[in-house]
């Protein structure tokens, strides 16, 4: 099986169901914080292989959400600009195994990659699944 390096938000409920997920299909999952990791255009890049621009985004990020951010209307220059200055725009997770990175959890795409083990995937497995799409709580944590 593989190790997946996987991207996520700290507390996102499908980043939760997606590592229970490849973790049941064997692999091994090593998680890190897409939110505090120091992205470049050049580091962020190879993940989106060769989706279109308007592919890369969260699609419920707030700034997406409300008409600030427009990924259609966007370039991948820009685009990669905007997703380094404002993390939350990035559609997670972005996984990587070995040289290969891809983002987003589409069950089909990832199963062909490094397969799931014929573990049906229990719904929905990408996006944000609260009814509203307001933000996946903070993480809670040690108080200071």
């Amino acid at each position: 099986m593989a190790d997946v390096i996987f991207f996520e938000k700290p507390g996102c409920g499908g980043n939760a169901r997606q590592k229970a997920l490849l973790e049941l299909a064997g692999h091994r999952v090593i998680a890190r914080d897409l939110l505090a990791e120091s992205w470049t255009p050049a580091t962020l890049r190879p993940f989106f292989g060769d989706r279109p621009v308007a592919d890369w985004f969260n699609r419920a990020a707030p700034a997406v959400k409300s008409g600030e951010v427009v990924p259609e209307a966007m370039d991948e220059t820009a685009a990669l600009a905007a997703m380094v200055e404002r993390p939350l725009l990035i559609r997670r997770p972005l996984m990587q195994v070995g040289d290969r990175r891809d983002c987003g959890f589409e069950t089909g795409r990832v199963d062909a990659w490094i397969g799931l083990g014929g573990s049906p995937a229990p719904g929905r497995m990408e996006g944000c699944l609260r009814p509203d799409m307001s933000p996946c709580p903070k993480p809670s944590g040690p108080k200071p």
